[in-house]
């Protein structure tokens, strides 16, 4: 496989596949502006777990800076796999029994908005 040819699955659900690369790999105050890409992306912890365990130096990766994943990277040496990590760390969090009440409270809301958004639906009415 060329290099041109070589992309990780999760590079095809990143939220910077579309946009500029260049603007990933700028300095100073606006490395905190590109990290807003990052918001919200299907494949930050994927993009971050690649830029760490190969050690990737320049550029915004996963929400993180060059800086911040160099303090990460000397913090923790002791790490050989920064994706198994992560999403146990992701699990951990996720598993938290505020997490879990936020996320029902979160899909009882939504589901609240889309009835009354719903066609036919009368404002007000009790569900």
């Amino acid at each position: 496989m060329s290099q041109g040819e070589w992309a990780p699955s999760w590079t095809l659900s990143a939220a910077c596949r579309e946009g500029d690369p260049d603007a990933l790999f700028v300095t100073g105050a606006q490395q905190h502006q590109a990290k807003q890409v990052c918001i919200g992306c299907a494949a930050k912890l994927d993009c971050l777990a690649d830029a760490l365990d190969n050690q990737i130096e320049f550029g915004v990766w996963g929400g993180m800076t060059e800086r911040e994943r160099r303090a990460l990277l000397r913090r923790r040496p002791d790490v050989q796999s920064w994706r198994d990590l992560l999403l146990a760390a992701q699990a951990a969090e996720l598993s938290r029994p505020e997490v879990i009440d936020m996320r029902s409270r979160q899909q009882r809301q939504a589901r609240a908005l889309s009835r009354a958004q719903s066609p036919g639906s009368t404002p007000g009415a009790a569900a």
